[in-house]
């Protein structure tokens, strides 16, 4: 898995999607706050494992927390965090399988992306992608040549 680059000025609008989910699906955009730490979490182990839940366990020591949800009423479908394993890095982020396709996984990764614009980034990494894809079509995001050794190289993985 290699990273991605991606420009944070003229990241694409994602508020009429975020209207649209809420008016029809009553889905909710949020930054993450301390107290739902251990739900968040583990719904993230639940859903995506450990080294995921680790990662939001850093975005809710950050102030503001760096960690977006999506929820509708009181379930999670989604989350985005940033500047958990690394500085100006995005990601892990994750979508229910059941919920995907609706542009939850866009409005979380957009909201995320302003959050590190905000901060005073004019690049961000998106380090060891999966869907490639996804972040070329959604912000215009590029594979950086090299970076195949990545962050991740040592990971101590579980026997």
């Amino acid at each position: 898995m290699r990273d991605m680059l991606v420009r944070l000025i003229g990241l694409p609008d994602v508020s009429e999607t975020e209207k649209k989910l809420f008016m029809k699906e009553n889905i909710v955009f949020r930054r993450a706050i301390a107290p739902e730490k251990h739900l968040v979490s583990d719904w993230v182990m639940e859903q995506f494992g450990a080294y995921w839940k680790s990662e939001v366990e850093v975005a809710f020591s950050r102030q503001p927390v760096s960690c977006w949800l999506a929820q509708r009423g009181n379930d999670i479908l989604g989350f985005a965090c940033y500047e958990s394993t690394s500085r100006n890095f995005f990601g892990p982020t994750g979508t229910l399988e059941s919920e995907r396709g609706k542009g939850i996984g866009k409005t979380l990764l957009v909201k995320s992306l302003e959050s590190l614009r905000e901060m005073g980034y004019a690049y961000a990494i998106i380090g060891g992608v999966g869907p490639a894809e996804f972040y070329q079509k959604s912000v215009d995001a590029r594979i950086i040549e090299g970076s195949e050794t990545s962050i991740y190289e040592h990971l101590i993985r579980k026997k």
